[in-house]
């Protein structure tokens, strides 16, 4: 049975809607008028994959990026030591039990250190973030060095200023290929109020145009409680650099 949106036996192969590209290249923004799309005509730009004999590297890594997504910050400890690392793979999974998705590369440092505890806090990174996310990435140091921070109820690192956190409790892993797919119970959450989330598009930070009518102020939910911590709450910090 065909799939929808793929090319028929019976219309142009691949081949056909490919020529005169070289595999391995970039075709965004070709034109071709080839007929294939369950007989349709296609459309003026094709994402490269379809146009592609092969699907490297280069040419998965421009076209999912044309995939917006929010940046998290996933921590726990290791001992009394507070560890994280940058995680762009995140998604919720089920809302029945709540539960959600992180895959974080193989070859990270930090997850086996997070694995070990069981325990992890998603901080959903907010749009004035980039500076944490960037430090976040990079592999060794102290990536809290002059980070505000305080103990989530599972006892993991909330970061200040954070848009939203999930405290999270390791139910599974499986391999997917460089990256290993985390499965986790989700144990506690919160929100801020006003607090826009920070955005990754196309090798860049970005931030979320206000297109709401003057004036508007969405509907927030009662379930959310602020995300910044209670009173009372000790906050730590790393040492300045």
């Amino acid at each position: 049975m065909p799939v929808r949106g793929s090319l028929r036996d019976s219309d142009a192969s691949v081949s056909e809607v490919c020529k005169g590209h070289t595999p391995g290249r970039s075709a965004i923004g070709h034109t071709s008028r080839a007929r294939g799309w369950q007989g349709e005509e296609l459309p003026e730009f094709i994402p490269s994959a379809m146009l592609l004999e092969e699907v490297t590297q280069e040419s998965f890594r421009d076209v999912l990026g044309n995939f917006c997504s929010g940046m998290t910050v996933i921590t726990s400890t290791s001992g009394r030591r507070p560890v994280g690392f940058t995680c762009q793979a995140f998604s919720s999974l089920s809302l029945q039990p709540p539960q959600v998705i992180l895959c974080p590369s193989r070859s990270s440092t930090t997850w086996p250190l997070i694995r070990s505890a069981g325990m992890f806090c998603v901080n959903i990174l907010a749009e004035d973030q980039a500076g944490l996310s960037r430090a976040f990435s990079r592999s060794g140091g102290d990536k809290f060095a002059g980070v505000r921070w305080a103990n989530s109820p599972n006892g993991s690192p909330i970061l200040c200023g954070a848009a939203a956190w999930l405290d999270c409790q390791v139910h599974a892993e499986y391999p997917g290929g460089d990256h290993t797919v985390v499965r986790a119970d989700v144990c506690g959450l919160a929100a801020a109020t006003g607090k826009r989330p920070l955005v990754y598009h196309r090798g860049r930070y970005k931030r979320i145009a206000d297109d709401d009518a003057p004036g508007h102020v969405p509907p927030r939910s009662p379930a959310l409680a602020p995300a910044g911590p209670e009173p009372g709450t000790v906050f730590h910090e790393g040492p300045k650099e």
